[in-house]
């Protein structure tokens, strides 16, 4: 059985002229997909990424109106896996964590990846694997930048956040 490599994006915030750091781009590609949790600034940046790997995104609170087509929310199938990919900055709930899995209460997921507070989080909520990778570019009072990887194999999910000081 393979093992599909998911890298895991969010909060990237670029505009003009910025661009992701190396050890970003280095990550994507050596993934099978990648995966933008929103907030990503300019939208070439989507089609940067795209041309390494197929890539899945959801609209941010912050992504402007050439972003407005992407949903708001999503549900991609990796082999036996339901991700649901959202924001997380709409919705019923007090935290990021809490809005995120609340969007997909009515799904039947497997991993739940979000954004929009920049911070670095994996933890298990029944069933439910949710993940936010933070960001690689506006790390705001985290220690580090950071991203994901995600790896899945059968029914089978690993994750880890990849850490940088480099931005």
């Amino acid at each position: 059985m393979k093992v599909m490599r998911i890298a895991v994006l969010s909060d990237t915030h670029l505009r003009g002229g910025q661009a992701l750091p190396k050890w970003v781009w280095e990550q994507c590609e050596v993934a099978d997909l990648i995966i933008h949790a929103g907030d990503v600034g300019y939208p070439s940046l989507l089609s940067d990424l795209g041309q390494i790997a197929p890539l899945e995104a959801v609209q941010g609170n912050c992504d402007g109106w050439e972003l407005a087509h992407l949903p708001h929310h999503k549900i991609i199938t990796c082999g036996e896996i339901r991700i649901g990919v959202t924001h997380g900055a709409y919705g019923p709930g007090r935290s990021t964590p809490e809005r995120a899995l609340r969007t997909f209460d009515q799904d039947k997921v497997d991993l739940i990846i979000f954004g929009h507070s920049h911070i670095p989080y994996q933890e298990k909520q029944g069933e439910i694997l949710l993940f936010n990778p933070g960001s690689p570019t506006d790390k705001r009072r985290q220690p580090q930048y950071s991203m994901g990887m995600i790896w899945i194999e059968g029914k089978i999910i690993k994750a880890q956040h990849i850490y940088s000081s480099v931005r």
